[in-house]
């Protein structure tokens, strides 16, 4: 039997959790069935309570106080000691029907599924090269506010490709909080950063130029110890114009916009994950006598 789920990840900040809650509350809005898995063993206030929440298992503060470690040290090793006891997941996993939408909420630490396989792993587990056969779509968010900064919007897209590879399940690539840069971007000017490439950062280029006055060296742009001489500098633009040039090579990254408080959005998210996951396409047909004791004799004579 087939089982349906969703990632969540990014980097810390992006509105991962504020986006399962806003999901949640849509599935239930549609009576939609969800089970929600906490997999972030430092989060604490949830506006919807984990089914399963991996604090149970191990938490971060236990960790860093009997282990010693920091919060980067303590996080690896929290999903290490859960890669050991993976009968936590599968046996409140295991009894789920089709009908059921897997939301699996990620800490905000990159590296855990960037420079590290531990949640490679995991991945492995839940989907159909475990036991769990889990048709799994990762979705990974992105803050809209980068666009204002285009090195640190390549950056953050080079984070969400490299999610990508180093997964290797569907992806949906989003840009959250969109209702803080409504007004300060212009709608035209979003929608390049939907599929990046090298000509975003080749404007950025020349506006800065013309910022700068055609450029302009002195004693400050030769100091290193200077910011604004090192994140203006040749070699920070040439390895900016390195990393846009291999995302637009792959050609793998695009978004999709969200806003968490607007309920077409939040459904408009869903429809790419359920397409992702093929949802719709395992589900059951409906029998005319459930319309009927659903939604009552009238509206089957509309």
């Amino acid at each position: 039997m087939s089982k349906f789920g969703t990632l969540v990840m990014g980097p810390a900040g992006v509105g991962k959790t504020t986006f399962c809650n806003a999901l949640i509350q849509h599935l239930r809005l549609n009576k939609r069935s969800c089970f929600y898995v906490n997999l972030d063993p430092a989060a604490e206030d949830f506006s919807y309570e984990p089914d399963l929440d991996i604090k149970d298992l191990i938490s971060l503060e236990d960790v860093m106080e009997e282990m010693g470690l920091g919060p980067n040290g303590g996080l690896i090793y929290c999903f290490e000691f859960l890669l050991q006891n993976l009968d936590f997941l599968t046996a409140a996993l295991d009894p789920l029907t089709e009908e059921y939408l897997i939301i699996l909420d990620l800490p905000g630490q990159i590296e855990l599924y960037t420079h590290i396989p531990v949640v490679p792993t995991l991945v492995k587990h839940l989907t159909r090269f475990g036991s769990l056969n889990i048709s799994l779509c990762a979705v990974y968010l992105l803050e809209s506010t980068f666009v204002i900064d285009r090195a640190k919007f390549f950056a953050g897209t080079l984070s969400a490709m490299s999610a990508m590879i180093m997964l290797e399940i569907p992806h949906v690539n989003i840009l959250s909080k969109m209702d803080l840069v409504k007004g300060s971007v212009p709608k035209r000017q979003l929608k390049r950063f939907l599929d990046p490439d090298t000509s975003l950062l080749e404007d950025d280029t020349t506006a800065d130029t013309q910022r700068r006055g055609g450029g302009g060296g002195g004693a400050a742009a030769a100091d290193p110890a200077n910011t604004e001489s090192v994140m203006g500098g040749g070699s920070f633009k040439r390895l900016n114009k390195a990393v846009a040039q291999l995302i637009d090579d792959f050609s793998m990254v695009s978004f999709l916009q969200l806003d968490a408080q607007d309920e077409d959005s939040v459904g408009g998210i869903l429809s790419y994950i359920d397409d992702a996951i093929q949802f719709h396409e395992a589900q059951e047909p409906r029998e005319p006598n459930d319309e009927i004791a659903e939604y009552g004799d009238d509206a089957m004579m509309e």
